[in-house]
């Protein structure tokens, strides 16, 4: 039956993920899940009674020390690959965009640079989608893309909705002008992905002027 499948829709090949890029991606992963972990028992400490805090406090340091050696692996593997240590020196330009969204674009992302601005922003999952039929006019919204990109990649404009004038810019200018929080938010996360996109196309560091 699949092969059936295969050869009647003839489905586009997957390619196979080389094996630092896999084992990024995996170490992406296990460094999500243990945050998270750090997170769930660094809430105990404010619900839990002060007799439990020293064993919560244990748990979240060798949480910590994991994370840290997840991070510290990561740095060694982008080092053992030239391209891939210049293009995080090029995506860490922009101020607000950490290592951990460099990595997942490095690894989750490898169309990054040879799609126009809208196809890179519907990959992701951050195009504004009509609702539409008839004379039904619903709100735009956004939908499907690469949902862990995402997630980083809102993670990673709160942050730099603070510390990049650019973006602050644009999420400030849009709130004023009565827009919702979270669509400010998506607007810029859409800007911040056609921006690196087109950087990496040009091969071009972070210039606030021209972005």
């Amino acid at each position: 039956m699949i092969a059936h499948y295969g050869e009647a829709l003839k489905p586009r090949l997957s390619e196979i993920k080389p094996d630092n890029i896999k084992y990024i991606s995996d170490l992406l992963v296990r460094r999500a899940q243990l945050i998270d972990m750090r997170t769930m028992e660094k809430n105990r400490l404010s619900i839990l009674p002060k007799a439990l805090h020293r064993s919560i406090k244990k748990v979240i340091n060798t949480l910590q020390k994991e994370v840290d050696k997840i991070e510290q692996t990561l740095d060694e593997l982008i080092k053992e690959t030239p391209d891939w240590h210049e293009l995080m020196i090029l995506l860490t330009s922009v101020k607000g965009v950490g290592k951990v969204l460099a990595y997942t674009l490095l690894s989750d992302l490898p169309e990054l640079g040879q799609l126009n601005r809208k196809e890179i922003a519907a990959l992701v999952g951050v195009a504004p989608m009509n609702r539409e039929s008839g004379s039904y006019q619903g709100t735009r919204k956004i939908k499907g893309g690469r949902y862990r990109i995402r997630t980083v990649l809102f993670m990673s404009m709160l942050s730099a909705i603070q510390s990049n004038a650019k973006f602050k810019g644009i999420y400030v200018g849009m709130v004023a002008a009565g827009k919702p929080k979270k669509v400010a938010i998506v607007a810029c996360m859409r800007r911040l992905i056609t921006i690196l996109n087109t950087m990496v196309k040009n091969n071009t560091a972070w210039d606030e002027n021209l972005a």
